[in-house]
């Protein structure tokens, strides 16, 4: 994969920032609130928010059987509340109406006109039009490279704890359209690069010996990094949706086979970090890691 021009890409992004800015600062309202949406059958939530919980703590809410679409639907909804990152599970008791079930995550917004706005003057493409839900609105906005998130507001604005580690999404795109997301997602977000690596080690991905862009990203949603591919990816790296940051991960693993859970990827060393891979009852998986002594 070629080697990228850092500066001349660091200035594109502080350049679309800087125009853009007038939309970051209200729009984000804190990672604590965002979450990463579970799709899984509805005889398995149960299975699926205990095994998570009892991984990283936390607790589950009271599950309820929802709309949670503009057009007629039913599922089981819960969420499950952790140290690391909380998740929104649905089980659909009905077929799901279309794009759902392609959102990668929900972002709470401060105001969802403003919200669903400064996305399109970013550079999304708004996919659901804003609608009302039992406790708010949402709306669903399409980055380019096909990055589906959903956005939500509540009419009573919620008040979560902060996080223990903030968990980062995990997105994989093509070169083409790598520099273009980013872009757009700085100049929504009010977020920066941290770290834009062109030549990260291919163990990351499963390939060792091997080299792929690695772009980490923070902003007030929280943690994004972007792996840029040529798409040949050894499973399940792709299926990963979000990384959770844990501070011993040999007892996070031990934690989750105790309960259901699968390491389908045993800890690897790579970028500063230990990681695992695991998939948890009901098909979810998920990137663990914990971070190298400094």
């Amino acid at each position: 994969m070629p080697a990228f021009e850092n500066a001349a890409v660091v200035a594109t992004f502080a350049v679309a920032v800087s125009a853009a800015s007038i939309w970051a600062a209200p729009v984000a309202v804190g990672p604590q609130y965002d979450s990463t949406h579970v799709y899984v059958a509805p005889d398995q939530v149960d299975r699926f928010v205990t095994s998570f919980v009892a991984t990283f703590g936390g607790h589950a809410g009271k599950p309820a059987s929802v709309t949670v679409t503009p057009t007629p639907s039913k599922t089981i909804s819960e969420v499950a509340f952790t140290p690391v990152g909380f998740v929104s599970v649905f089980g659909f008791q009905t077929p799901i109406p279309y794009p759902f079930g392609e959102e990668r995550t929900g972002y709470l917004v401060a105001d969802m006109d403003q919200a669903v706005a400064a996305a399109r003057a970013a550079g999304a493409e708004l996919v659901v039009a804003p609608f009302p839900d039992a406790i708010g609105r949402d709306a669903v906005i399409r980055w380019p490279g096909g990055v589906n998130m959903q956005l939500y507001w509540h009419t009573v604005a919620p008040t979560y704890a902060p996080l223990t580690s903030v968990p980062e999404n995990r997105v994989y795109l093509s070169p083409d359209q790598a520099d273009v997301f980013v872009r757009d997602f700085l100049a929504f977000s009010g977020g920066q690069v941290v770290q834009d690596d062109p030549a990260a080690a291919g163990l990351g991905i499963a390939r060792p010996g091997d080299h792929y862009r690695r772009i980490r990203v923070e902003s007030a949603f929280g943690k994004l990094t972007v792996m840029v591919t040529d798409g040949h990816l050894p499973w399940p790296y792709g299926r990963e949706v979000t990384g959770y940051e844990v501070t011993d991960l040999s007892y996070t693993l031990a934690k989750a086979r105790a309960a259901g859970a699968e390491v389908v990827r045993e800890p690897y060393e790579e970028g500063g970090r230990t990681a695992a891979m695991v998939r948890f009852p009901g098909g979810y998986i998920a990137e663990i890691h914990a971070m190298a002594p400094r």
